[in-house]
């Protein structure tokens, strides 16, 4: 096929218009990925430092309930026989304990510490490699402007090299660095001191969302195929398809467990119906701290607030256990089934009634199955010595 001079310059003219306003496009893109590491970079080294405060935290808090447990086991002891050998090997036992709860909390340190620094050097690859692909875009939109306000014969020289240079860069890749989220570096296991803190809850029929329907025992919550009328209930809560546990916390420590393998939508926290609560993490909220849940096919995703953030896990979650501790201000969610934390508030401040607060998601018209039920009680027996 032959064609003029003039004809073929505004051919390839075209191809390269198209190919710059791409290159445009593609740079703008480069650019922003750029900003986004860069960003990244500084939220993954404070996203570090908040895991290695929950960390600390949790062994505080632990150590804390190992102790307590430990002079509680001494106490029954001491009422049951004055045996020295005996409270000495007790003390054995804590110390031992203690020290292997050291050692399991200075491993997470160090395993965040290692997930940090892989993050940061795989974000400092691709700002590395983002930047030089940016170079190169900037160096192809300058020619490739040059080349669109050539003349004919200008133009068609090496017009095809450079067609194919073009193309060439522009298939290249660009993505953000794929990082490890530091969710995934869970603190293993709880206290058995949880089982002696254990209360029984039991859930507050005159809070309850109107599409909510609770059982006789008033522990479990589910949806009810149609609302009730809840104009004469000023206690019941309407923004949501909540409900309140009948028990409150001015003091203490606190935990329970809340099944929710029946919910493909939750929430469970802890619910302050005044306006006084204090510090920053109660603050940003207002009233609640929660932990919502939710399955979509067969992807699970976790969020916790405040402030809301999302959480990752690798199995399916079936009983959520929630550690209250008025006087230290801390909130801690934990995977029961797997005995690890999902997530802890610290260096909250509170004054006046904490109540738990649970929910399901108000479905679209459809009827849906969806349950919540609050653990029972352990029992006395069920508590043991362990880190």
């Amino acid at each position: 096929m032959v064609c003029g001079i003039q004809e073929a310059a505004e051919n390839y003219r075209k191809l390269f218009q198209e190919i710059l306003n791409t290159s445009r496009e593609k740079l703008e893109a480069a650019k922003s990925i750029l900003t986004d590491e860069q960003e990244r970079m500084g939220m993954i080294q404070e996203e570090e430092q908040n895991f290695r405060k929950m960390i600390e935290s949790e062994y505080s808090m632990r150590l804390r309930l190992l102790n307590e447990e430990c002079e509680l086991n001494l106490q029954r002891e001491q009422e049951c026989v004055s045996d020295l050998n005996l409270r000495e090997g007790l003390l054995n036992q804590v110390i031992k304990l203690a020290t292997e709860l050291e050692e399991m909390f200075q491993e997470m340190l160090q395993r965040l510490s290692h997930v940090g620094r892989e993050n940061m050097k795989k974000l400092k690859e691709n700002e590395a490699r983002v930047s030089e692909q940016i170079c190169s875009l900037q160096k192809l939109t300058t020619e490739l402007e040059k080349k669109c306000g050539e003349g004919a014969l200008a133009l068609l020289k090496n017009a095809k090299y450079s067609l194919e240079r073009s193309r060439s860069l522009l298939l290249e890749r660009l993505e953000p660095a794929h990082i490890t989220d530091l969710s995934l570096c869970h603190i293993r296991g709880f206290s058995s001191m949880f089982r002696v803190l254990q209360r029984h809850l039991t859930l507050d029929p005159e809070t309850a969302h109107p599409c909510l329907a609770l059982s006789e025992d008033l522990r479990t919550v589910k949806l009810r195929h149609g609302q009730q009328d809840g104009a004469g209930n000023p206690g019941r809560l309407d923004f949501s398809a909540t409900v309140l546990a009948a028990e409150s916390f001015t003091s203490g420590r606190h935990y329970w467990e809340v099944d929710v393998e029946k919910a493909t939508r939750w929430q469970v926290g802890i619910y302050h119906s005044s306006a006084d609560t204090k510090g920053s993490t109660a603050r940003a909220s207002g009233e609640k701290v929660l932990l919502t849940g939710s399955v979509m096919e067969t992807e699970w995703t976790l969020w916790v607030f405040p402030p809301l953030k999302r959480l990752f896990l690798k199995k399916k979650l079936d009983t959520v256990g929630v550690f209250l501790d008025y006087e230290h201000g801390q909130i801690s969610f934990y995977n029961v089934t797997e005995t690890s934390l999902i997530y802890s508030f610290s260096h909250c401040t509170f004054q006046g009634a904490l109540r738990p607060v649970f929910s399901l998601c108000i479905p679209n018209g459809d009827t849906s199955p969806d349950s919540l039920t609050i653990s029972p009680q352990y029992g006395p027996c069920d508590a043991t010595v362990s880190p």
